[in-house]
């Protein structure tokens, strides 16, 4: 399913990830291709199906924008633009892109028991239960902080097509390991209700859809997560499930 679209309207097959708190992910891109955000900055500029640019053509415009030029003598020092110079200062911006203070946070963390309605409790008790809802083993929810997100890259049985073959092998691709086809880096769920639609490629428009897959216990295929099963979630469970994934909506970082 073509998802991503690129500034000449070409689509790719992944559905991209947000940038938000991007600054504490391990590795980036679903596929763990890139080591840090300087990495990750790189490739989008040339790839055919996003930006469509050379790295040098791209150091060359921003070269002869005098507001620019100025810019990135203040910050780099003396010399001319380069791409190693843009990768830094697009990085550095994407590790201010923070979000938090949700009405999670502040229930778990600064002891407000009025954050989360009744609805939302009962949603985080389904989200950390082993037993229901099994969430929290890929999301992780810390004891002073929560990224909610393992770092790591697991096979949910999303992207099978109805010959029940993968249509996108990701983190295969960059390991050639027979366990890590059709895994994918586990998404941050800050803010997940503004950043739809969800999984890798964007096959799930609302995050109904998605707890309803996740109770389905996923597509069956040989690399299947062990932890991905069927859930026993009655209609109320669900609709919970996703109140409380909607606190986790929080506000933009100074």
């Amino acid at each position: 399913m073509p998802t991503a679209k690129g500034i000449r309207n070409q689509f790719g097959k992944r559905n991209a990830p947000t940038v938000v708190n991007a600054a504490y992910a391990p590795v980036l891109f679903l596929d763990g291709r890139a080591a840090t955000l300087e990495d990750q900055c790189g490739g989008p500029i040339a790839n055919p199906i996003e930006m469509g640019e050379t790295h040098g053509t791209v150091a060359a415009k921003l070269e002869k924008v005098p507001e620019y030029k100025a810019d990135f003598a203040r910050a780099f020092g003396p010399g001319p633009i380069t791409i190693q110079k843009i990768e830094m200062a697009v990085a550095s911006y994407e590790r201010t892109v923070l979000s938090g203070d949700s009405a999670f946070d502040r229930y778990m963390y600064r002891d407000d028991k009025t954050a989360l309605n009744e609805a939302a409790l009962r949603g985080m008790k389904i989200f950390v239960d082993k037993k229901r809802g099994n969430c929290s083993t890929c999301h992780t929810i810390g004891e002073t902080s929560a990224l909610f997100t393992d770092g790591k890259f697991h096979n949910i049985g999303a992207g099978i097509n109805p010959q029940g073959e993968m249509t996108d092998l990701g983190r295969y691709e960059q390991t050639k390991v027979e366990a890590d086809k059709g895994a994918f880096r586990t998404p941050t769920l800050r803010n997940v209700a503004l950043t739809a639609p969800y999984m890798h490629d964007g096959s799930l428009k609302t995050l109904k859809d998605v707890v309803d897959f996740y109770a389905g216990g996923g597509t069956s295929n040989p690399q299947l997560d062990g932890e991905i099963h069927e859930l026993k979630l009655s209609g109320q469970d669900r609709a919970d499930l996703v109140t409380f994934l909607e606190a986790l909506t929080g506000k933009p970082r100074p």
